[in-house]
């Protein structure tokens, strides 16, 4: 009887075990199911040349002027070369680029965050980027190897109202958990910035080092804390569903378009929208930056429907 009896309360301490384990499980997935409704659209789209085209123009003055991006940057001190490359290329394009980093350096023009955990810093970038965006309403994260081309982000949003939750790149999905690539680059609008800082003190549903049992990486960590907002992770893609943020360079897109055999390797490469290309070396960005802001062919007029026009005083391209 007593070997019975030690065999039930062991039958049922390992059953306890496994419902525990099953349920925290199915919490790290997922981030948990918050009270939401429904999200409609994951799907981003950028309006169409043709749409563009059919408005007034004083309404198109009007969006290439209230567009604004606030870029933060994520750098490391032993990273000198690529926090120098992005801030003499690509940022120069942003309305504010702030550089922020784990630890301070003479040489390093950047906001340090005093916080070696992932997570931990970028919550802290966020929080300070909402503290002192003025009147910036979009959002751009990135790290120091992602070029970014950032008219062609100002053109995706055009449309869009940064009072609604908007959290936009490259989507993956980790078990039920949809999340934006944080090598890709990371758009978000004010409301859904707002949303995000406003959660911050609910170490249930927003912890500032992650959960005791399983370390999310800070990724799907920024989306399991939107997801708890009502934000959710959208696709951004051209008016023909390219996708726009791009995990690799030019070059190894083009390869694999090569390999594919397609017919056009342009085509079967990239969008002519991207917005963003990752994995770059300082060297490659500044190449980057001769092909997309510097080279033209003599005699071509472009006529794009709107210009966005930099900032008074700004030294960009």
């Amino acid at each position: 009887m007593l070997s019975e009896g030690s065999s039930f309360m062991k039958g049922m301490a390992m059953g306890g075990l496994f419902c525990l384990v099953v349920s925290l499980i199915g919490n790290f997935s997922s981030g948990g199911q918050p009270n939401v409704e429904l999200h409609l659209h994951h799907h981003l789209k950028a309006p169409s040349k043709e749409e563009l085209q059919r408005l007034p123009e004083a309404h198109k003055l009007e969006l290439s002027q209230k567009v604004r991006v606030y870029c933060l940057i994520m750098v490391q001190p032993k990273a000198l070369l690529y926090w120098a490359t992005a801030k003499d290329t690509w940022s120069k394009h942003c309305d504010r680029a702030t550089f922020y980093t784990s630890e301070s350096a003479k040489a390093l023009e950047a906001i340090d965050l005093k916080e070696q955990d992932e997570w931990a810093k970028l919550r802290k970038a966020l929080k300070h980027a909402y503290d002192n965006a003025g009147d910036l309403r979009w959002f751009f994260v990135a790290r120091p190897t992602t070029f970014a081309i950032i008219e062609n982000l100002k053109y995706l949003v055009l449309n869009k109202d940064p009072g609604e939750p908007f959290y936009i790149g490259h989507t993956l999905k980790s078990g039920e958990l949809e999340y934006v690539e944080y090598e890709s680059g990371i758009v978000l609008s004010l409301e859904a910035l707002k949303r995000l800082v406003g959660i911050y003190h609910e170490e249930d549903k927003c912890p500032e080092h992650g959960r005791a049992l399983w370390k999310l990486s800070e990724e799907k960590q920024l989306a399991v804390c939107l997801k708890y907002t009502g934000v959710f992770a959208e696709n951004g893609e051209d008016s023909r569903g390219k996708g726009l943020f791009n995990s690799k360079g030019v070059g190894a897109l083009i390869s694999a378009s090569l390999a594919g055999n397609a017919p056009d390797v342009v085509e079967g490469c990239c969008s002519d929208m991207a917005v963003t290309f990752s994995g770059m070396t300082p060297n490659q960005m500044h190449v980057m930056m001769y092909g997309v802001y510097r080279l033209r062919p003599y005699g071509h007029d472009f006529r794009d429907s709107l210009i966005f026009l930099p900032l008074e005083g700004s030294d960009n391209d």
